[in-house]
């Protein structure tokens, strides 16, 4: 029982994700926590990948080594998607979090991928 009250201490310590917000950052590019630690990275392209507003290239999403764990990166990649089902827009998923984890996890979001552009390539390791 000893034990109990202890794990009921930690879970009270520990704040909860929920209460760190999703700011979007337009003049940055970006969404982000409320200090900036962790974003996700976008950019606008037209249909035909110069910029513009018709399709968000999620480049590059990061959480520092801190706040793992916590689920940081699909709030954010949530608040991407909601923002560009919002406006209208497509997604290109560059990044390979989301490609590769994210949209999975996410099946349904994929109806608002861009299958009309490829994503950059990825870097190679050789």
């Amino acid at each position: 029982m000893a034990n109990e009250g202890v794990a009921a201490e930690r879970a009270v310590k520990a704040p909860p994700p929920e209460t760190e917000s999703i700011v979007w950052r337009e003049d940055k590019g970006r969404f982000q926590t409320p200090d900036g630690e962790a974003f996700l990275q976008y950019r606008l392209l037209d249909g035909r990948g110069a910029p513009a507003a018709a399709v968000m290239d999620l480049v590059h999403t990061y959480v520092p080594r801190s706040k793992r764990g916590q689920g940081l990166a699909a709030r954010l990649c949530d608040a991407a998607f909601a923002h560009a089902r919002a406006r209208g827009m497509r997604v290109l998923p560059t990044c390979s979090y989301i490609s590769d984890t994210y949209l999975p996890r996410n099946p349904a979001l994929k109806e608002l991928v861009d299958k009309d552009q490829e994503p950059h390539p990825k870097p190679s390791s050789m």
